[in-house]
């Protein structure tokens, strides 16, 4: 499909946000039926690539979401397929009636869902759903889905709440694929309805940038060095050895492959490397957090949480250099230790909960709220770690990752992502872009990886997907 050329398509919007936007684009001249048709011939066109000839059942909802139905199924009868309409209930806006004034078309009722077909495309509801659907349209829809191969759902599925991605109803159907229209929506990208959509796609309508919105986690463009560049120029990134040193080693493996031109394992003795095997290219030094030449440091992966390790954390927030604070430095973390001015923090759940209480976060909401609410507080890039992973700025930026492979649910993959992050970070001193381009290059290497890999393949596989970020 053509782009608008005013259009972001980055852009995770709200339900809120999203009316806001399409009103704009309404009240420059593009009407609401005119507005249908580009998103319904966008959408039905994704619907008849799929079904490839075969038979699609279209159901319709009363509201605009149906309004699109009706427009994808006369799309997919004016190119040939066999289309049958399904109407769950009435057309209860203009704009949805005007749309099935215009399919030329059979529509049934629910008492002529009997037969099934190859394709059901869901345009019950989208996403201004707020309330579970009723015991008889839910029990139309998990019909059609048993009776069809293949489900699509549009915009949302129905029984979604947009801005959450909470299941209105238990026992959805599965979608093979789900078409945003407009805008991607923060429930495309949570859990747990994300688990649910199957692959995404995105129809430009026109919506314009929108202030202040959420941003999808996009490929990043990295540059190979300049020409002239030493180890030095590309970044030297210190990382913390603690009491367990095999955290903090494939946090370095990862750290060699996502660009840092030198990586150093910190130690405070050597008394370990016995029993933990170092690669011949990874530099270890004893201290060494205030060598000057230092870009960025990394502390937490092993290191213990015990005084020692509270001792040496304090050691390396007080260098005021660019850190990454990950796993057992989080859960240190208090009001007497001032993280330096270039600061991002990588909690998961668990040591999310600690960081609120530590910070005096409610710890309330939605996730992506949570974290906003934490980068206020400690003023500190946070990435909340998940399958559905976000990332937060002091300023009130938020990027949101995509579903992350599940084969991540692995020991250590955490530890290659602190090292990823904190090898951009030494890189350059953005902790946002760096927290990105380590998030993105974690999930494309989860992806090369394939099933039932380690922390170690992962690590490795980085280097494979930096490949596939660096501009030609």
């Amino acid at each position: 499909m053509p782009r608008h050329p005013d259009a972001d398509l980055a852009q995770v919007l709200t339900v809120a946000q999203t009316r806001a936007a399409e009103a704009a684009l309404i009240a420059a001249g593009t009407g609401e039926d005119a507005l249908m048709q580009i998103a319904g011939h966008g959408a039905g066109e994704y619907v008849r690539r799929i079904a490839a000839g075969r038979v699609v059942t279209v159901l319709c909802g009363p509201g605009n979401n149906g309004g699109d139905g009706y427009v994808i199924a006369q799309h997919l009868a004016a190119h040939g397929n066999a289309v049958k309409v399904l109407a769950a209930m009435e057309p209860a806006t203009q704009a949805a009636w005007n749309a099935r004034n215009l399919f030329t078309g059979h529509v049934v009722g629910p008492e002529g869902a009997t037969e099934g077909g190859d394709v059901l495309v869901d345009c019950l509801f989208g996403s201004g759903l707020t309330r579970p659907l009723t015991h008889e349209t839910l029990a139309l829809l998990q019909q059609q889905a048993a009776k069809h191969r293949h489900v699509i759902a549009i915009d949302l599925p129905s029984g979604v709440e947009s801005d959450s991605g909470v299941a209105l109803n238990p026992g959805l159907p599965h979608n093979d694929l789900t078409v945003s229209l407009g805008a991607w929506k923060h429930a495309h990208f949570a859990m747990p309805a994300c688990a649910s959509m199957g692959a995404l796609r995105l129809v430009d309508i026109g919506l314009g940038a929108v202030p202040g919105a959420a941003r999808i986690l996009e490929r990043p463009r990295m540059v190979a060095p300049a020409p002239d560049a030493h180890k030095y120029r590309r970044g030297l990134l210190g990382i913390v050895v603690g009491d367990m040193p095999g955290a903090a080693i494939m946090a370095a493996e990862a750290a060699q492959r996502a660009g840092a031109g030198y990586v150093r394992l910190l130690a405070q003795d050597l008394g370990w490397r016995a029993g933990n095997p170092v690669p011949p290219e990874l530099v270890v030094t004893l201290g060494g957090v205030d060598d000057p030449r230092m870009a960025a440091l990394l502390v937490g992966p092993g290191l213990g949480r015990g005084d020692a390790a509270r001792a040496l954390l304090a050691d390396v927030l007080a260098q005021g250099r660019p850190t990454v604070i990950d796993a057992d430095a989080l859960m240190l973390l208090g009001p007497d230790l001032a993280l330096p001015p270039i600061a991002v923090l990588t909690p998961h759940e668990g040591e999310m909960a600690a960081l609120e209480h530590a910070f005096g976060s409610a710890g309330t909401g939605l996730r992506r709220e949570r974290a906003l609410v934490l980068a206020a507080l400690s003023r500190a890039v946070v990435v909340l770690k998940g399958p559905d992973t976000v990332i937060a700025a002091p300023d009130g930026r938020l990027v949101v990752g995509p579903r992350a492979s599940s084969w991540l649910s692995v020991a250590g993959t955490g530890d290659v992502l602190a090292g990823t992050i904190a090898s951009r970070l030494a890189v350059h001193p953005d902790p946002v872009q760096a927290a990105g381009e380590g998030l993105w290059l974690h999930g494309r290497a989860a992806a090369l990886a394939g099933a039932a890999f380690t922390a170690s393949g992962l690590a490795h596989a980085i280097r494979d997907a930096m490949a596939t970020a660096i501009a030609v």
